[in-house]
């Protein structure tokens, strides 16, 4: 299933990140700790790199980066400390573990940044951050806990943020929300199905289908346990449709004669692993 989800909206983002670098001090990248290679946009390394920007130097040098594990509450812990210490090591980047709706988890993320400018904290200047990350990944959640009150857009639906906002904390540090970007076409068709099966993408733009058929399959060969005590089956199927089935006969997802409704059987599959009803569940592994 590929999938291609690039509005116009995202490619006048991509411009404005490349112009506006140069401006700030830091990035704060959200990744979703479900899937954090997916999550990533390849775009931005190459955005960041020998960026003139207003570092202590003053001269060309990759924008420092700080990497938010969000949703961090929903993945399996083991796997997330595999990929910080995998993006630590490869990209040169600095990470942080968090749920952004958790009281007083975001001001980690102030304290982090502010360590890469401590010369214009000690001059009295402010911090100014850029906060970049895909769709729905909790930048405008991030944006309204630090600052204390709702100043940005929040939604369940991806896209929500249309524009640029820039918002003081009065704490030294500006931040910069952008609109959620994704990159315009999936080379790896499972990055699309990740992506779908987070919430990433809208839903209208996929099928609910071949989506539940892809989440069934990687949940039982990598969480089966979970499958099995959630939806109380005795055995999972082999077939990852008959899994989607035998899930919907339990929830009573039916039409006329008892036949199952497979769509709404999946709709309630992937509505409840989004929800972390299943469990602690990563999408992919390192």
């Amino acid at each position: 299933m590929p999938i291609n989800w690039f509005p116009g909206h995202m490619n006048t983002t991509r411009q404005k990140l490349a112009a506006m670098m140069p401006k700030c001090d830091v990035v704060v990248e959200l990744l979703d700790a479900r899937l954090p290679a997916s999550s990533t946009n390849p775009l931005l390394d190459e955005l960041r790199r020998g960026v003139q920007g207003k570092g202590e130097e003053g001269r060309p040098g990759d924008l420092p980066c700080v990497t938010v594990f969000n949703k961090v509450d929903l993945a399996d812990p083991p796997v997330t400390k595999a990929w910080r210490e995998r993006f630590e090591k490869e990209r040169s980047v600095r990470t942080v573990a968090i749920s952004v709706n958790q009281p007083g988890e975001s001001d980690r993320v102030v304290r982090l940044v502010k360590k890469f400018a401590p010369k214009r904290i000690e001059k009295g200047q402010k911090v100014r951050v850029l906060i970049v990350g895909i769709p729905n990944v909790g930048k405008s959640t991030l944006v309204n806990a630090l600052r204390g009150k709702r100043v940005a857009g929040v939604g369940d639906e991806p896209a929500v943020t249309k524009g640029n906002q820039e918002i003081d904390l009065k704490n030294g540090v500006v931040l910069i929300d952008t609109p959620g970007i994704l990159w315009p076409k999936f080379e790896d068709e499972d990055v699309g199905y990740r992506l779908a099966v987070s919430g990433a993408i809208k839903d209208t733009a996929i099928d609910y289908d071949d989506v539940a058929i892809y989440a069934a399959r990687y949940l039982a060969e990598h969480y089966p346990n979970e499958v099995k005590g959630r939806f109380k089956l005795s055995e999972l199927p082999d077939d990852p449709i008959a899994l989607v089935n035998a899930i919907g006969k339990k929830r009573g997802c039916l039409v006329g004669g008892g036949e199952v409704d497979f769509n709404r059987a999946g709709e309630l599959l992937l509505r409840e692993m989004r929800a972390g009803k299943l469990g602690r569940i990563s999408l992919e592994k390192p």
